[in-house]
């Protein structure tokens, strides 16, 4: 689970949670990761600081969940942050930021979960496997002072169409 650390993310681990899952909670500071999940499970779950704007640190993050727990079923995609101001007084780096913890931040766990998932398949390892992505409504009917929001949260929901589709094959 990205975003793991607070709000929609630390509910999202919550209910995983209580279901008995294995959990990699993942986030981009160790210390809120901590301050989060105080009673973390050692034997049930892993706290990662992770860069999700890098595919470096996302391909590390996503190895170290992998040794430990020899597998990944299902992927949570709910890192975001917000950098609100009308279009007319946002700086480039805050539409940056924003577009890359969204957009990025969605594509380079994605990815290394889909290479992961094909060799399994190609290896005979045929059971479901599950990305979910968090949108918001932003970006299907738009808010004031939310350009580089809402244009993220757009591009979420068009890449979750793509990869339904492209990932099918994999389960």
């Amino acid at each position: 689970i990205t975003g793991a650390a607070g709000g929609l993310g630390q509910s999202i681990a919550a209910y995983f949670r209580k279901a008995g899952a294995l959990l990699a909670l993942v986030d981009y500071s160790e210390e809120l990761l901590l301050k989060a999940f105080p009673e973390s499970y050692e034997e049930n779950e892993i706290l990662l600081a992770c860069d999700l704007t890098s595919r470096e640190s996302t391909r590390d993050a996503f190895d170290k969940i992998v040794k430990r727990f020899g597998r990944i079923d299902v992927l949570v995609n709910n890192a975001g942050i917000l950098r609100d101001r009308v279009l007319v007084n946002m700086t480039e780096a805050e539409w940056d930021a924003v577009i890359a913890v969204h957009l990025k931040g969605h594509f380079a766990p994605s990815r290394w979960a889909a290479a992961y998932w094909r060799e399994q398949h190609k290896a005979g390892v045929t059971k479901p496997r599950h990305i979910v992505h968090t949108s918001s409504t932003s970006g299907l009917f738009s808010n004031p002072g939310q350009a580089n929001y809402g244009a993220a949260k757009t591009g979420i929901a068009t890449f979750s169409q793509i990869l339904a589709k492209e990932l099918a094959r994999y389960n």
